[in-house]
């Protein structure tokens, strides 16, 4: 056990309920669960057995336990296997009153959701998202999605989980491109609305990977904290008060990031996507006169410090346009990006011209990858 206390942060709103971040939070789990629930559906990646046995063995003294088992990342988000856990919640015989616990990365967490929200019209759901990705992205807010042919998450609800366990100790067993992905949407949360992540990643980025130390875990309760702040202002994505774009700043990058994912047919990690979604947004506001130059340099430098990737050239700047152009922002066949006007000012710009994405894309061709 950790000497250092647990952090618990709240989500309010009209499902509220707690993110806890720590280490060795399994014996949190059924007392989130509650006393009425007998049957517990537990989804996980199939490649996570051996680190899902503990919980599975905790869960299993207290509750009818389903181990359903799904295809490691993307794969996992597809209508055939949300069907299979369909299937398998029926047969076992799960009511309104039972519950889901979602275990894996970020994928497992958005399709683990989806499943919960669209069975019987919603069941209580519990994340312990085993990534940083999952953790300070995909666990907190609600979203929920599947993929299609025709693009990335396109099919999905809005479903808030009942709690959120974020288990530091599940970071030792990532492979190390693995945690370095997930800082994409952590140095984002920086670029978005936290500039003091920014100043924790540059000035010792060993420290900020390190999963040991302390300013992981800052820098995990910090990026959690922006995305709360920001979902219990504008859970559905129906836009902020005062001009502020309200949900849809979360999706700083990830216009050209899905695209780029699909270009790649998921060959490439989200948050490495990511990464190079927000240079390209940083070149957009660059070009189209809306951010300085010293702004758009420091998200090379920044996401480039822990190891992300901040190029691109793996394919036709009109192949990923045409993948943008159903991206869920979109409206009509008018392209909308988040963009920055600077540090923690994140704006909508809709309709940039067709010079201005092109001139970008340029930008990024020649920048290392």
């Amino acid at each position: 056990m950790s000497d250092i206390q647990d952090t618990v942060l709240h989500v309010g709103g009209a499902a509220p309920y707690d993110v806890v971040i720590g280490r060795d939070l399994a014996d949190r789990l059924p007392g989130i669960l509650g006393e009425s629930v007998q049957r517990v559906a537990l989804i996980h990646s199939e490649r996570l057995d051996e680190l899902v046995a503990p919980l599975l063995t905790r869960l299993n003294d207290s509750f009818d336990v389903l181990a359903l088992g799904v295809p490691d990342g993307e794969r996992a988000k597809s209508a055939e296997v949300a069907y299979q856990c369909w299937e398998a919640l029926g047969e076992a015989g799960f009511t309104r009153s039972d519950a889901i616990v979602t275990f894996g990365g970020g994928a497992t967490t958005d399709m683990g959701g989806f499943v919960a929200a669209t069975w019987l019209r919603g069941v209580r759901v519990i994340h312990v998202p085993t990534t940083l990705l999952a953790m300070v992205d995909a666990s907190v807010g609600g979203k929920t999605g599947i993929n299609t042919a025709a693009g990335k998450n396109l099919v999905g609800s809005f479903h808030e989980p009942a709690g959120v366990l974020c288990d530091l100790d599940l970071l030792r067993t990532l492979p190390g491109p693995e945690l370095v992905a997930g800082m994409g949407e952590v140095v984002k949360c920086g670029f978005i609305a936290d500039p003091e992540i920014l100043r924790l990643v540059e000035a010792d980025p060993s420290a900020a990977l390190d999963v040991d130390g302390p300013v992981l875990r800052e820098l995990v309760e910090r990026s959690v904290r922006v995305k709360i702040d920001v979902v219990v202002a504008d859970l559905k994505e129906t836009g902020g008060v005062d001009g502020h774009p309200g949900r849809e700043i979360l999706n700083y990058g990830h216009t050209m990031a899905h695209a780029i994912e699909r270009a790649t047919s998921y060959g490439i990690r989200h948050g490495e996507a990511v990464a190079i979604g927000c240079c390209f947004a940083a070149e957009v506001a660059r070009t189209s006169g809306l951010l300085s130059d010293e702004v758009a340099d420091r998200h090379r430098t920044a996401f480039a410090a822990v190891g992300l990737p901040i190029g691109f050239d793996g394919a036709e700047f009109d192949e990923l346009e045409t993948t943008m152009r159903v991206d869920k922002k979109s409206r009509g066949s008018q392209l909308r990006f988040v963009v920055l006007h600077d540090l923690a000012d994140p704006r909508i710009l809709a309709g940039p011209t067709d010079r201005a994405l092109r001139a970008a894309y340029a930008v990024m061709t020649k920048v290392p990858r």
